[in-house]
């Protein structure tokens, strides 16, 4: 959300319609076989009405299995809230004990709730399904959903160390229990990599994933890494790359009625129409995706879309607007505890304004507060990171700038003090986290041998796997880990240095931006 287009990029589990029930029977019976069809071609307006009447019509699991698969469609078709509703009726009237059903139904649960922007009830929900699939003989493919999952989680929160670390584990685990879902961790992986500045390698990724999902004819697939790739090309300025991407996935999702989706791809056209001085049509197509967003209750989303109005109101002279614009967004943010987008809006709030500050009395002063306590945040992320090429990138493409804005607005603020502190507090360096360097890993979720054999699939999918593992290994083979650096005190009178500050950063933000720990400058 640097640039405040959006970090969508994030790959959802595979679906398992007409697969949740456990046994045969489900695949078997008609009506939900024929459902199931119907998502394969795209057809979901005609799945859903098919699973709902197969709901009506059958008792008992075949029933509950009913009930999961049209709340599946009815979370793709957008309208998240009554995919938690379906989701949580059937989950009421089956045993825990159901060794498919059960956890994939939680699975799909989390998923729906993370499109409606409750990461908590969503990570809640994963830990049941977790709990569910502890099993020895648990079905390989839901672990792999629900590693799948858990990386959306991560990615949703920001949370991009251990987003890289999920999502490598769920494409060793493709590589065991579905290689025909391999795309969705190698989506998660390009994401991952993306937002931490490895542009080259997050596009390597994608391609393999759009490479799977072709092999196995995964038209939905296909359509969500088109649009994921289209964004990522959007974000690095190359929007003669983005745009045919971007209208093939659209064409598809305007077609079988993925509102949240379509919503995704209306926002993205808004940004390139912005930046290639069409501001009307700019303006129109955020809206667009605006309605979509809050008819899917996609509150993150919506809130995304919300900088672009801002801006645009900025540029056009709305500032009243604009300043609207942000509030509702950051208030979104706030309450759902995602403190790292408060500080990359407030980065980005403090940018919007530097045309104003000279003209309108006390906006330098609020323009400092805003820009050097998100700085401080933005850089704490760094030391977070699990190696140096990942915390130089960062460094350079998201730190770096904030900064240079932050000691901007100290100087035309005539703030000698916070200008001497901000170059003391860069001269802090590194210090490796010998805890973390020492301690054993953590225990990956996949811990069994499976009890199937890893189904055939087409060559283009071991070739992703193959080059996916590969590219995995060489991105989590270098650095060391390290810590937040220390507290300085500042000679003559030994103040710590941007004491205020950090501690306002760590209130917003709710991260720990310094250790307690105080060296001398």
């Amino acid at each position: 959300m640097a640039n405040g287009v959006g970090d969508e990029q994030r790959d959802e589990p595979p679906g398992h319609t007409a697969g949740a029930i456990d046994g045969d029977r489900a695949a078997e019976h008609p009506l939900l076989r024929a459902g199931a069809d119907a998502v394969g071609r795209g057809e979901l307006w005609e799945a859903l009405r098919i699973f709902e009447r197969a709901a009506e019509a059958e008792q008992g699991d075949l029933r509950l299995c009913a009930l999961v698969d049209a709340a599946v469609v009815t979370d793709r078709l957008g309208d998240h809230a009554g995919a938690v509703d379906r989701f949580r009726e059937a989950l009421a009237q089956m045993p825990s004990e159901a060794p498919r059903m059960y956890p994939g139904a939680l699975i799909g649960l989390s998923q729906a709730l993370q499109n409606l922007g409750d990461l908590d009830g969503a990570q809640q929900a994963l830990e049941q399904a977790r709990v569910a699939l502890g099993k020895e003989d648990a079905p390989g493919d839901l672990r792999l959903a629900c590693l799948v999952s858990s990386t959306a989680v991560a990615l949703h929160r920001q949370q991009w160390w251990r987003a890289l670390d999920l999502a490598g584990e769920a494409l060793n685990a493709a590589r065991r229990f579905g290689p025909e879902h391999a795309g969705h961790p190698l989506m998660n992986l390009a994401a991952a990599h993306f937002e931490t500045g490895r542009w080259e390698l997050a596009l390597d990724f994608a391609g393999q994933a759009l490479a799977a999902f072709e092999a196995v004819d995964d038209s939905t697939g296909v359509a969500e890494t088109r649009q994921n790739l289209a964004l990522m090309y959007t974000r690095t300025g190359s929007f003669d790359d983005a745009e045919p991407l971007l209208a093939a996935a659209q064409e598809h999702f305007e077609a079988t009625g993925a509102a949240h989706r379509a919503g995704i791809g209306l926002k993205v056209m808004g940004f390139i129409a912005e930046h290639r001085g069409q501001p009307e049509v700019a303006n129109a197509r955020y809206r667009e995706a605006l309605r979509r967003f809050e008819e899917s209750r996609a509150v993150i989303d919506a809130a995304d879309v919300r900088l672009r109005l801002a801006a645009t109101a900025f540029a056009a002279g709305r500032f009243d607007d604009g300043e609207s614009e942000l509030a509702t967004a950051r208030a979104i943010y706030a309450v759902r505890g995602l403190g790292l987008h408060c500080a990359q809006l407030d980065y980005w709030h403090a940018g919007l304004l530097e045309p104003l500050v000279s003209q309108v009395p006390g906006l330098l002063a609020r323009a400092v507060d805003l820009a050097v306590p998100a700085a401080l945040a933005l850089d704490a992320v760094r030391y977070e990171l699990p190696d140096g090429t990942q915390r130089d990138t960062w460094s350079r493409h998201i730190v770096n700038p904030a900064l240079r804005l932050a000691f901007r607005y100290a100087y035309l603020a005539g703030d000698a003090r916070l200008v001497a502190d901000l170059i003391e507090n860069q001269c802090a360096g590194a210090i490796v986290d010998i805890d973390r360097l020492s301690a054993e890993p953590p225990a990956p979720l996949d811990l069994f041998e499976p009890f199937d054999p890893p189904s055939d699939s087409a060559a283009a999918v071991q070739d992703a796997l193959q080059l996916g593992t590969a590219l995995a290994a060489v991105a989590a083979s270098a650095g060391l880990p390290v810590t937040p650096p220390p507290r300085v005190a500042v000679p003559p009178d030994g103040h710590i240095a941007l004491s205020a500050w950090l501690d306002a950063a760590e209130q917003r933000y709710g991260r720990r931006v310094r250790t307690d720990r105080v060296i001398s400058a």
